[in-house]
């Protein structure tokens, strides 16, 4: 039911994109994000997990993160612009970098389930990520940062977006991750200032959560190389 549900949320972003609301497009597109965060973990609590629900995240995943970001850059971006074409391109490149990323994802996920480094990492930027780094551009078009609309421009970010997406690049995994009970104070107060700053700043919070999460890739590898030396 709640990934049904973010496929409806995923749907009407796509409805509110083309209808020119953006911003009520965003907020439904975090929601899936929220919601595909959420599914997984209230399917092994409520101990109901099952093919179909697995095999339903993925096309959730693949529609809410590879298909609708694109189509929302595309009609910001490149609709009724000389680039329409490139825009189009780039679309369908995000798209198939994004089932290829799923595909990948279902095939070893099963294979690297009792190995506790591989716990730790995906390959490659997860579905999610590769959606709000998508999405980077109309950040910055919300916060009138027009000197990054070159359509040119955007679509080189996006197929590189793509190409991380698809890399075999180790990315931090939170899924497994446990905090120690010293630490749970301060992980409260840091949600806390995160959950302000989204309702305060969004765009602009977005866009560092971006940029950090950018800036950690190298860290990620070089954690990853390190404890697979040892």
């Amino acid at each position: 039911m709640v990934t049904i549900f973010s496929i409806c949320a995923g749907l009407t972003a796509l409805r509110m994109g083309i209808e020119g609301n953006v911003e009520k497009a965003l907020y439904l597109i975090m929601l899936a994000v929220f919601l595909d965060a959420a599914d997984g973990k209230l399917a092994r609590m409520l101990k109901s997990s099952s093919d179909i629900g697995a095999e339903l995240d993925t096309l959730a995943d693949f529609f809410n993160f590879g298909i609708v970001p694109g189509i929302l850059v595309y009609t910001v971006v490149f609709d009724g612009t000389e680039q329409a074409n490139l825009g189009w391109f780039t679309v369908l490149t995000m798209a198939a970098a994004c089932a290829l990323r799923l595909a990948r994802f279902n095939v070893t996920s099963d294979d690297a389930e009792d190995m506790s480094t591989e716990r730790n990492y995906f390959v490659g930027v997860p579905a999610p990520a590769f959606a709000s780094l998508s999405l980077m551009p109309i950040f910055l078009q919300l916060l009138n940062a027009d000197w990054v609309f070159s359509p040119h421009l955007v679509s080189i970010y996006l197929l590189l977006m793509a190409a991380l997406a698809i890399s075999r690049i180790p990315t931090y995994s939170i899924k497994h991750a446990s905090v120690k009970s010293k630490h749970v104070a301060l992980l409260l107060f840091g949600s806390t200032l995160v959950m302000m700053s989204l309702l305060v700043f969004t765009w602009q919070t977005f866009v560092v959560a971006n940029v950090l999460y950018l800036l950690s890739l190298p860290l990620s590898v070089r954690c990853y190389r390190r404890q697979n030396a040892g």
